[in-house]
């Protein structure tokens, strides 16, 4: 495994385990997102004026997909990184927090 392989695995692992402290609980087994960040996420994409928790509980999401803000001015893989996160965030939303519809 090459250096760049181990920097993000820690990376991406530091940033799962930081994520649900920032929020304050883990998701349930067998899920990435908590159900607050389900809550949250829900609001951001129905509500007209989102709150700060929501727009942290994003934040906390994104960085459990792997996306780190702080780095903005000196990351060579921005945007892609972050839109990265933004697909994988939305795919754990489909599968996680949107409840099943019955035809």
């Amino acid at each position: 495994m090459g250096a760049t392989c181990k920097h993000w695995l820690i990376a991406f692992s530091s940033a799962s385990l930081l994520a649900g402290c920032a929020v304050g609980e883990m998701p349930p087994p067998g899920r990435y997102l908590t159900d607050r960040e389900c809550h949250d996420l829900t609001a951001l994409r129905t509500n007209a004026s989102p709150t700060m928790a929501e727009h942290q509980s994003e934040l906390a999401a994104l960085r459990k997909a792997g996306y780190d803000p702080s780095p903005f001015w000196d990351d060579p893989y921005y945007p892609e990184d972050l839109q990265y996160a933004q697909r994988l965030v939305d795919y754990w939303y489909q599968h996680e927090c949107v409840p099943t519809r019955t035809q």
